[in-house]
């Protein structure tokens, strides 16, 4: 994917990285335009010159810690890639990890950010959340595929059907809690709202096989 290419192997910089943990806690909890470089730095046990010499500013870091979230998401997926059972193991351990990404609390201040600053952070932003859609929906897709081939599903549209599985992750756990800021909640856990659509899904597409 063009402009998608971030690495998944992990850093050896131990200094980096509790810049980019810290940096993170920050911009959670009280938003990009309130946080500041010197906290950072002092949470991490760095001068403030130290940090300047990784990063050029506070949006340098802050696309930093989002590509970070990215490829702790990457990571993520390299294991549920390898997954394999029955078709119900498999979709469940899908639509939990998905879930997991799409409840994450940084995920949507990611997207609230772009809704306050779209003209400085919308690539960066766009960017981390096709990471982990196109990455899931690749991922789903395939699978998806082998198991149509086992005779486990019968599903004629893999891409759709994807969408369809997803979509029902995404709703509760992603774009209710974005557009009311959080103020309304699922009552459902992520991994009730993830056994309840493999449920849907199956239903729909399983072959009782």
């Amino acid at each position: 994917m063009n402009g998608l290419a971030i690495s998944t192997e992990p850093t050896t910089d131990a200094r980096r990285d509790a810049i980019i943990r810290h940096a993170r806690q920050q911009f959670m909890s009280v938003g990009y335009a309130a946080t500041r470089i010197e906290p950072v730095a002092r949470a991490a046990n760095v001068s403030t010159a130290t940090l300047y010499t990784y990063f050029t500013g506070k949006a340098d870091l802050f696309t930093a810690v989002i590509d970070d979230a990215s490829t702790d998401f990457m990571r993520q997926m390299q294991h549920v890639k390898s997954s394999s059972g029955s078709a119900r193991e498999q979709l469940v351990l899908f639509t939990e990890t998905y879930a997991t990404f799409m409840g994450d609390p940084f995920v949507r201040s990611v997207f609230r950010l772009v809704m306050a600053e779209r003209p400085r952070f919308r690539t960066v932003a766009l960017r981390f959340f096709e990471v982990g859609r196109q990455n899931f929906g690749a991922a789903l897709i395939a699978a998806l595929e082998t198991l149509c081939r086992s005779g486990e599903l019968k599903i004629d549209r893999p891409s759709w059907a994807a969408g369809q599985l997803m979509g029902m992750i995404e709703h509760p756990v992603f774009f209710v809690p974005l557009v009311t800021g959080d103020e309304v909640k699922t009552r459902r856990s992520g991994p009730q709202i993830a056994a309840d659509a493999v449920e849907t899904f199956l239903s729909r597409y399983g072959t009782g096989d």
